[in-house]
């Protein structure tokens, strides 16, 4: 009688991925895992936890200044985001308790009502207009953006087809085919509604995925410079898009117009110094900073906890991006490994554009900073995809 031998551990990052996606497409395991949470599922909880709290002390130190100059409560923009934190943790129990895999039966139909709901911004009455981008729906007290929702969705229509398809993963027309017309569908929608930030974001996502999965190089490198080329174009050739670009490349020349929230920011974050100026004590939310509360949350918080501040902030996002990718290295199948990944990629391309914007790294964009910035949709999507990670983590190997 002859004995097998186990297979050697694979130990660097690339035999560990090629390990994970040679597994089997569908998981074994339907519920939570029963042995104890490992340090990367607490690490991604805290940093969540950490991040969201700090936003909401942000957005209250950033809001009421202007809030009361606008004739309301200095407390109404503090109170919604406390709401739609509440909601957000709701939203991050039921993605992390619900087993992530019976989310493929439905990807489909929510892939179609996830872009249908991104026409909705385009509807007369309904549809509203902030800062030169339609992409705000009307819903009584409250306003979403669409774009927030088919984030999550093109993640798990991505994850869900490279998983059933993986033995195709050659195949220009079964995989990366599918995966690019998504990604277009969306970032083209996004484009529509002027917001470059979300349609990057849909480009991330899909590149994440698609790099993770082990596409061809060539394709992968085809892909990036296409996406390169077309946001050229565009950046060039649509009047919003192109402002903003200008701003970016000649920021001394345009701070008394189209430069003068980049300006500002940068004051802000000079301010700071290394401790800050305190909690409450920064000047830019005195109307000096048009939306310090939403698209230059990092400011205020650069501002008033210095170096220090932004230092965590910035180790935070990268620390989750890290924990990300382990928990897609570590995952038990193909699935729930593309799926960390791609949230992972999401959080990390987001993150980037925002506070590159902020701190004229890059062009702005409008784009909300994940868990902090004040925008219900924004946090509480972000909240959902935190417990759809927190759940493929809790189920690693």
């Amino acid at each position: 009688m002859t004995t097998t031998q186990a297979l050697p551990r694979p130990r660097s990052m690339s035999e560990r991925r090629i390990h994970t996606l040679q597994k089997s497409g569908t998981a074994a395991k339907r519920k939570l895992s029963q042995n104890a949470p490992t340090t990367t599922f607490f690490g991604i909880l805290i940093i969540v936890t950490f991040l969201t709290l700090l936003g909401v002390v942000m957005v209250l130190s950033s809001s009421a200044v202007t809030s009361f100059q606008e004739g309301n409560s200095p407390w109404s923009l503090f109170r919604r985001q406390v709401l739609w934190a509440v909601f957000g943790s709701i939203a991050m129990a039921f993605t992390y308790r619900h087993p992530y895999n019976d989310y493929r039966k439905f990807v489909k139909p929510l892939i179609v009502f996830a872009f249908l709901l991104n026409l909705l911004p385009f509807v007369p009455g309904v549809g509203k207009k902030v800062n030169g981008a339609r992409a705000w729906v009307n819903a009584g007290e409250f306003s979403f953006q669409p774009s927030e929702v088919s984030k999550i969705v093109v993640v798990l229509f991505c994850a869900d087809l490279i998983a059933r398809r993986h033995r195709y993963l050659n195949v220009f027309n079964k995989t990366l085919l599918p995966c690019l017309f998504v990604m277009a569908v969306g970032a083209s929608l996004s484009g529509l509604q002027s917001d470059f930030g979300s349609a990057l974001v849909f480009v991330g996502i899909v590149l994440m995925i698609c790099f993770f999965a082990g596409m061809p190089w060539k394709w992968v490198g085809v892909f990036t410079v296409g996406a390169v080329i077309v946001g050229v174009i565009i950046f060039t050739t649509k009047e919003v898009a192109r402002n903003r670009l200008t701003a970016f490349l000649n920021p001394s020349e345009t701070k008394g117009r189209l430069g003068y929230q980049v300006h500002q920011s940068l004051l802000g974050i000079a301010n700071g110094g290394t401790t800050g100026a305190g909690i409450g004590q920064g000047s830019t939310k005195w109307g000096y900073l048009p939306l310090a509360h939403s698209d230059f949350i990092f400011t205020v918080v650069a501002e008033e906890l210095g170096a220090i501040g932004s230092v965590a902030v910035i180790g935070s996002f990268m620390v989750l991006v890290v924990l990300g990718m382990r928990v897609a290295l570590g995952a038990r199948e193909m699935f729930g490994s593309l799926l960390a990944a791609g949230i992972a990629g999401w959080f990390a391309f987001q993150s980037i554009i925002n506070i590159g914007g902020a701190t004229g790294s890059l062009p702005l964009t409008g784009l909300t900073l994940p868990f902090m910035s004040a925008g219900g949709s924004s946090l509480m999507v972000s909240m959902a995809a935190a417990g759809v990670l927190l759940n493929v983590a809790r189920n690693m190997k």
